[in-house]
């Protein structure tokens, strides 16, 4: 069974084992289960009314209880924003902390605490600006960290300056003759910082919403999310034409694995020097359609399909771009504590580390 974004759905939550995103974090007890209410916590929620955040919300308390973990080993990490109010909804624990920071508070909670599932939730404006060089070293090192990150392409919080994510020429408070930059692309920048795990869905689509949670939640290391959010006051409507049933079948184009992306009657395909183009299925040469492959070790194609994406959203991909697995820095650095403490080091050791003759002279 796929959902309407064409992400394919399970029973149940996958095997424990060693290279799963929850390996090391305590489980419940056999009989024990949760629901979505034992992970809504008793705060007033305060979004404006119709923003998406609530729909992302309401999915993430419903799928939670898939993991069957403890609700104390569950830790969300926010930074600054709309979105960055989450963990008071959450009745796990949380972090609402400072402005782009989020990746690095999280990267030493996951680092220090194997025992934890660690999640950052954080907006276009909050990662890609003030915090841009602590997201890409975050899916660079691949941390055991799932960041889910809420693109409305506007800061909300602020009351509608442009982000980084805003598109050439939008009018806000901030740019009343239009904006001149250019904005980012989050899969692209993930997957050209080598992230090991990247996907894209949309907050109006609750089942592909959770598949894609739900497969984040699966891999171990690094593992971006971005997630279509509609700001219903400061940028309203700006994905409407991907909510449209007509207009989303012939624009979204669906990332399965080991099935052709295509949308409507077109495929894609690459041509003689490897650029991808969309053709009318009835002329594509079959050897030529692009079937994807999110465990390719080379990210080229998935960032090929990345730069698909048009500014009026002629052509979007969704779905899971990328998911491979490599070694994690947060086990990594275990590793080496724990060889550190079992291997030839002697206190005499350290005493000759801490006086030797590899010193440097301040001053005059």
């Amino acid at each position: 069974m796929t959902t309407e974004l064409g992400m394919p759905t399970r029973e149940g939550s996958a095997p424990v084992g060693p290279r799963h995103g929850t390996a090391g974090v305590p489980r419940l007890g056999d009989d024990a289960t949760l629901t979505k209410r034992d992970f809504t916590s008793d705060q007033e929620v305060r979004w404006c009314p119709g923003c998406g955040d609530y729909v992302i919300l309401a999915a993430v308390q419903s799928f939670l209880p898939e993991l069957g973990l403890k609700r104390e080993n569950i830790v969300f990490v926010s930074g600054i924003g709309c979105s960055s109010r989450f963990p008071y909804y959450l009745d796990t624990y949380g972090m609402h902390s400072i402005h782009g920071r989020a990746p690095a508070i999280a990267t030493g909670l996951a680092s220090t605490r194997p025992d934890l599932s660690v999640w950052v939730v954080t907006g276009d404006g909050d990662a890609l600006s003030i915090g841009g060089n602590h997201l890409i070293h975050a899916l660079r090192r691949n941390v055991n960290l799932k960041i889910l990150l809420f693109n409305n392409e506007i800061y909300g919080l602020t009351k509608g300056q442009y982000s980084p994510t805003s598109r050439v020429g939008q009018v806000t408070k901030s740019s009343p003759l239009g904006s001149v930059d250019r904005p980012f692309n989050p899969v692209s920048l993930a997957l050209g910082a080598e992230a090991s795990f990247v996907a894209r869905t949309m907050d109006s689509d609750r089942q592909h919403l959770t598949g894609v949670l739900r497969a984040a939640a699966e891999h171990r290391g690094s593992a971006l999310v971005e997630i279509y959010q509609n700001c219903p006051i400061f940028n309203d409507g700006v994905f409407d034409v991907l909510k449209d049933r007509t207009e989303a079948a012939a624009r979204i184009l669906h990332l399965a694995d080991g099935e052709q992306v295509g949308a409507g009657e077109n495929v894609v395909v690459r041509d003689d020097r490897g650029s991808l183009s969309f053709v009318p299925r009835s002329e594509a040469d079959p050897a030529r359609i692009v079937v994807h492959d999110p465990g390719a070790a080379d990210p080229s194609a998935a960032f090929a399909l990345s730069r698909l994406d048009s500014p009026d959203l002629g052509h979007v991909p969704m779905g899971v771009f990328r998911d491979v697995q490599r070694p994690t820095y947060d086990d990594g650095l275990r590793e080496q504590i724990a060889a550190s403490r079992t291997g030839p080091v002697t206190d005499a050791d350290i005493d000759a580390l801490l006086a030797g003759r590899d010193t440097w002279t301040v001053g005059g």
